[in-house]
């Protein structure tokens, strides 16, 4: 009887979800945290924006991300960044940075986001690694095409040779899906590393974002505010965060717009969530040159 009394209110577990979330998040609350990215300006006065370089593996959403946070800004769904949903190679073959619209053509968010081709585990397949230590120095212009086979080199029309700190990369964040993130190659986890070590002796904060996060757990796919309770993606951060050191409390799980053709606040939640520690790290980052 008593036991029946002072029953617990928490979901009983079901083999897919905990019965409390293990992260909070602060569903509907999005124009709240939207207004905080609205109003961020850098206080650096060197610095216009913040620019924050995604790197991943092949297929992991990196461009996808880019355009997801231009959506959830606009209100709108957009595609800046072109994506691809049938080639297993990089579809992304040139540096280029994406600018997000404010309120209107003339005014821009004081952060931009460079894309760049994805790492693949072959030796001369995917982007070069030392291309990717020259573009967190700023050595790398808009506009220059990747070669698979080397680096690029101070010749290039591409090559900024007297990098400032706006050509510099301010926050560098890693892209991994959800559903892969126990089966990438030794060779990619290899190079995914060396690109973190050689971030950390330039000072430059990480965080990853873990996409696809409806196509590896059913519970997310059925409600994405399964997030924090599904067993499984808490299981895959904690295996990535082993795998590459990032810490779990750097790691974030999004979904993608993809199939949608209209916004929705809970995804756009997640990819708030994100979005503002890219921020913070790179507000701290440039501010402590």
């Amino acid at each position: 009887m008593l036991g029946r009394l002072f029953k617990s209110s928490a979901r009983p577990e079901s083999p897919q979800t905990l019965s409390e979330p293990w992260r909070e998040i602060p569903w509907g609350r999005k124009e709240r945290d939207l207004q905080v990215v609205r109003d961020y300006e850098p206080h650096n006065e060197e610095l216009e924006q913040l620019r924050i370089l995604l790197h991943g593996p092949t297929g992991s959403g990196k461009s996808s991300f880019i355009n997801s946070v231009d959506t959830l800004l606009q209100g709108r769904m957009t595609c800046q960044a072109l994506e691809d949903a049938v080639s297993q190679e990089t579809f992304t073959k040139e540096y280029r940075t994406f600018k997000i619209q404010k309120d209107g053509p003339d005014t821009l968010y004081p952060f931009v986001f460079t894309d760049i081709m994805g790492l693949e585990k072959e030796t001369n397949r995917g982007v070069d690694v030392q291309d990717l230590k020259l573009a967190m120095k700023g050595h790398i212009k808009d506009g220059y095409i990747f070669n698979p086979v080397s680096a690029i080199s101070e010749d290039d029309n591409c090559y900024n040779k007297a990098p400032t700190l706006k050509d510099r990369v301010h926050v560098l964040v890693c892209v991994i899906p959800a559903p892969s993130v126990n089966i990438q190659s030794a060779a990619t986890v290899a190079k995914m590393r060396e690109v973190r070590l050689a971030a950390r002796d330039l000072g430059i904060p990480q965080l990853a974002v873990l996409t696809k996060i409806d196509e590896a757990c059913p519970a997310v796919k059925a409600d994405i505010r399964n997030v924090y309770m599904s067993k499984y993606l808490k299981k895959q951060m904690e295996l990535f965060s082993d795998s590459l050191g990032i810490p779990v409390k750097c790691i974030f799980p999004v979904k993608n717009y993809h199939s949608e053709i209209d916004p929705d606040d809970d995804t756009d939640t997640l990819i708030l969530s994100a979005l503002k520690h890219m921020i913070n790290f790179g507000e701290d980052f440039v501010n402590r040159r």
